[in-house]
């Protein structure tokens, strides 16, 4: 009995004090032995939005993949960069930001080539996006974003983007006449818009609810997310379907922050990431139709743009093909065209 007292106490001892007591062997850590790694994911929206929810979902899945070795915090509403999204990428290259969610229309301000992926009409729908995204252009758009400091793990999808307005419904071109429509900064943008017809405004997106209930702008253009989630059903009447423009997510972690991760939880990071981009792309899909059938509840009135409405767009889109492949880069614009044509 004494003996087996003692045998007990020696485990307890050697419990408690592993890191110093000869012949005792401290518990390994969580995650194959790797020290803990905490990761801060900035995102611009809330976490109710769906990049909210795909950054939770994110941060689950990598705390499953990397065995609790990385822990994922999301800090959203931009909250880390004080709104400022170009500033938030300038800072994630420098370090000072550990990971981000962002669209590619922001990051086209150091990646030109990211503009490729907006060609209005490009894709005729979300599963082409995707497939473009996870395939050569893809890793051609990565590779781009590594010599900028930036460890794109995976692109997340967006649905098209729809224009809403209180002036009336768009069906072709030229109901955009003369309406004051808020864009983001971009020239690809702006291009498009101007030869619609359409007054293109830029402006923060902070500003857009209080810019469409002044009437400083008419309308906006964004996933059908968008005004759903910042209720834009209050201050605007109409809500058509183009699909005009795809745009997608960024889901990148800061170099800085890549290399401090070991081999294994790099690749629970990526992992996890792969399956977020899958995971966001079917969430989208399901949640779109319940957000515009609750903005029509809510009172907007909603339209498809007529079939020879939607060629007008398309043409539209075709003649600044030019301007597009300077905005772009030749190389890039090219392989984009070629790579849908195949589909």
């Amino acid at each position: 009995m004494k003996s087996k007292t003692r045998a007990l106490t020696g485990v307890l001892a050697c419990t408690l004090a592993a890191s110093v007591l000869a012949g005792c062997a401290p518990a390994a850590p969580t995650g194959s032995g790797s020290p803990a790694a905490k990761i801060q994911l900035s995102i611009p929206d809330p976490l109710t939005s769906s990049v909210g929810v795909t950054a939770q979902h994110f941060a689950e899945q990598v705390k499953k993949s990397s065995n609790g070795s990385v822990t994922v915090t999301v800090v959203p509403n931009g909250t880390s960069f004080s709104g400022d999204q170009n500033a938030a990428v300038t800072r994630l290259q420098g370090g000072s930001l550990d990971a981000l969610i962002l669209s590619t229309s922001v990051y086209a301000s150091v990646v030109p080539e990211m503009n490729a992926i907006s060609i209005p009409y490009l894709f005729k729908d979300t599963a082409e996006e995707a497939a473009f995204l996870s395939g050569e252009p893809g890793k051609a758009l990565k590779d781009k974003l590594a010599k900028k400091d930036t460890v794109a793990l995976s692109f997340l999808t967006r649905t098209g983007r729809e224009i809403t307005n209180s002036v009336r419904p768009i069906q072709q071109p030229s109901d955009l006449k003369g309406l004051k429509i808020r864009v983001p900064g971009n020239t690809l943008w702006t291009d498009y818009f101007t030869k619609l017809g359409a007054s293109p405004t830029t402006m923060a997106f902070s500003e857009v609810f209080t810019g469409l209930q002044t009437g400083t702008i008419d309308g906006q253009e964004n996933p059908i997310e968008v005004p759903w989630t910042n209720k834009f059903s209050e201050v605007q009447k109409y809500v058509s379907l183009t699909n005009h423009i795809n745009d997608a997510w960024v889901l990148a972690l800061s170099s800085k922050k890549w290399d401090s991760l070991s081999e294994d939880q790099k690749k629970a990071v990526t992992e996890a990431s792969a399956e977020t981009a899958t995971f966001k792309t079917g969430y989208d899909d399901e949640q779109s139709k319940k957000q515009l059938d609750e903005l029509k509840a809510k009172g907007m009135q909603a339209n498809e743009v007529t079939a020879s409405g939607l060629e007008e767009f398309k043409a539209a889109s075709k003649s600044l093909y030019p301007e597009f492949s300077n905005l772009i880069g030749k190389e890039f614009f090219d392989q984009a065209i070629a790579f849908t044509a195949k589909k």
